[in-house]
């Protein structure tokens, strides 16, 4: 088939493409720079060049596909209630351009958002809304969408999507580590981030649309739930600074506006993801992926 994948040379999109490509499908893939067409192009993908707030691009894009795929995001979180609500009017007009259509569209959502005291699991709904947590727009946009009749899917990501290149918030954390001269954790540290390499990930975004089950929100965990304590040692070791708790005023000291994140507690499940699509994460651990993956390298 081919399938429309937004936010195509990020760092999760990318590896879908690849993904998608060495599997038999062709790709249209939706960047925003010269640059980053020609790379795709180079791996066997139609670049299509826009903005994905661009209306006529995303339609464009869903009418030339059998899928989609909807990676991109700002991740800019000087902005990040702006950059929430514009993925929301992203896939509204990806919904309006595939009603009736019968094509799937998969939508990336965070899995950060949900806190329960046991394992999240597929079916655990988030309920609190985008006024309390402004990320939960995507969510509300996709069952918006879903109620017209398209075929929707909801990706979850866990807290980190580590791999080769990643830019995200364990490299953010070392950031914060070399910065601060030590290596941090809030409390105990028992607060639990689940994992996924990005090529298991992209294995199970391409399962999605040849199969399209049943289950409309998967999980894309690979480990369970790591202690950030462990997550914070593995760094400190890495880079021989000390690894120390820190609470109250000395956390917010140390993590700035990145403590609402080093707080994150949650342990998810993946087990109905796993039984319905038989997808089998075989990627290195996040650990060994800190110590192997480039992650330690200076800068």
């Amino acid at each position: 088939m081919r399938v429309f994948v937004t936010g195509a040379s990020g760092f999760v999109g990318s590896a879908i493409v690849d993904e998608l490509l060495k599997n038999g499908h062709e790709v249209l893939a939706l960047v925003r720079s010269e640059k980053s067409a020609g790379q795709l192009a180079a791996t066997g993908a139609t670049p299509l060049q826009g903005d994905v707030n661009d209306p006529a691009i995303l339609r464009r894009g869903v009418a030339e596909s059998d899928a989609v795929i909807h990676t991109a995001f700002n991740h800019d979180f000087t902005q990040f209630k702006a950059s929430c609500e514009a993925d929301r009017k992203v896939i509204a007009t990806l919904g309006q351009a595939l009603a009736g259509s019968g094509k799937p569209l998969v939508v990336t959502t965070g899995m950060g958002l949900l806190r329960y005291d046991r394992p999240v699991t597929e079916d655990d709904v988030l309920n609190a809304k985008s006024d309390e947590i402004p990320r939960a727009a995507t969510d509300e946009a996709a069952h918006a969408v879903a109620a017209q009749g398209v075929d929707v899917y909801l990706v979850r990501l866990p807290p980190s999507v580590h791999g080769a290149g990643d830019h995200g918030f364990v490299p953010m954390i070392i950031g914060i580590t070399r910065e601060k001269g030590e290596s941090a954790y809030m409390g105990d540290g028992s607060n639990q981030w689940p994992a996924v390499h990005r090529h298991d990930a992209a294995v199970l975004y391409r399962l999605i649309v040849e199969q399209r089950p049943a289950l409309k929100v998967l999980h894309a965990v690979a480990e369970q739930g790591i202690p950030f304590r462990e997550i914070a040692r593995a760094i400190g070791t890495g880079l021989g600074l000390p690894v120390v708790s820190k609470t109250g005023d000395a956390a917010a000291a140390h993590f700035t506006w990145f403590q609402h994140f080093a707080a994150i507690g949650c342990v998810a499940s993946n087990a109905k993801t796993r039984e319905v699509l038989g997808w089998h994460p075989t990627a290195p651990g996040l650990l060994e992926d800190i110590a192997t993956a480039g992650y330690l390298s200076a800068s």
